[in-house]
C-alpha cells in the first residue's frame, strides 16, 4: 500500500498545493507560484502547537494584519515593497507579487566586492546612498523594519537603475520610539558587517545619508550608539 503524501498545510489551498515550497523559515513557510495568473509568493504562518488555538489564531493573525499594514505603509511613502495581492487569514497566508528578476543586496555587494572596477565601486556608494535614504523615509513614517539585513532587500536588473526594494516585514511593528528606530538600525549594522567584510566605511555612509534624509535622526542616532555600548558590555561580561 502507498504511503500518504497528503499535506493537511496545502491541500485545502489551490494555489499552495500547486506552488513550491522555497523557503522554511521559524516562523512561516515560503512559496512560490501564481495567483490569479500573476507570478506570486505565498508566505504561511505556522500554527503553534503549544498554544491554545484560539490563541494562535488570534495571534497569528495579529501579525499578519500588521505585516500587510506595514507593507502598504511603506508603499505609501513611496518605498517600493512587493505588492499584495490577497490576505487569507483563514489559511494565515499572505499572496504578494513575485519580485522577478531580482538580485538580494546581500549578492550584488559581494558580486561588487569582488571587483577592482571604479565604477563597481561608485556602485557600492551608490547603493549605500540608496539604503540610508529608504531608512530614513521608513523610519519618518514610524516604521520599524524588525529584521533588516541585506537579504531582506532586493534590487531589479539592471541594479543601477533599481529602486531598494524592501522585504519580509513579518517581525514589523510601527513606533515612534527612538530606542526603537536605533534598535532597527543597530540589527541591520551586525548583519551588514558580518556578512559583508570590511564595509565599515561602507556602511557609515548608510548611516551618513540617513542622518541628512530624516530630521529625527539625531535622536535615533544618539540611541544606536547607546545600543552599541550596551552591546559591547554584554560581549565583555560573556
Amino acid at each position: 500500500m502507498a504511503a500518504s503524501t497528503a499535506n493537511p498545510e496545502t491541500d485545502n489551498n489551490p494555489v499552495l498545493a500547486s506552488s513550491q515550497l522555497i523557503k522554511q523559515g521559524a516562523e512561516a513557510k515560503i512559496y512560490r507560484g501564481v495567483f490569479m495568473g500573476r507570478p506570486c509568493i505565498a508566505k504561511q504562518r505556522f500554527k503553534k502547537k503549544y498554544r491554545h488555538p484560539t490563541l494562535d489564531a488570534k495571534l497569528t493573525n495579529k501579525r499578519i494584519v500588521q505585516e500587510v499594514r506595514s507593507i502598504l505603509r511603506c508603499r505609501k511613502q513611496g518605498i517600493t515593497t512587493p505588492t499584495v495581492f490577497f490576505v487569507d487569514q483563514v489559511n494565515q497566508c499572505i499572496y504578494m507579487e513575485d519580485i522577478q528578476d531580482s538580485v538580494t543586496v546581500r549578492d550584488f555587494i559581494r558580486r561588487l566586492q569582488k571587483s577592482t572596477s571604479p565604477d563597481d565601486q561608485t556602485a557600492l556608494q551608490e547603493l549605500a546612498d540608496k539604503i540610508g535614504s529608504v531608512l530614513a523615509s521608513m523610519h519618518s513614517c514610524d516604521i520599524i523594519h524588525g529584521d533588516l539585513t541585506t537579504s531582506n532587500m532586493l534590487l531589479r536588473q539592471p541594479e543601477s537603475s533599481s529602486p531598494l526594494i524592501l522585504i519580509d516585514f513579518g517581525l514589523s511593528q510601527i513606533s515612534t520610539l527612538h530606542e526603537d528606530k536605533g534598535v532597527d538600525l543597530y540589527v541591520l549594522e551586525r548583519a551588514f558587517l558580518s556578512t559583508h567584510p570590511n564595509t565599515e566605511e561602507l556602511f557609515e555612509r548608510v548611516l551618513k545619508v540617513y542622518g541628512q534624509s530624516y530630521k529625527k535622526s539625531a535622536d535615533v542616532l544618539k540611541k544606536l550608539e547607546d545600543v552599541r555600548q550596551r552591546g559591547r558590555k554584554r560581549v565583555m561580561i560573556g
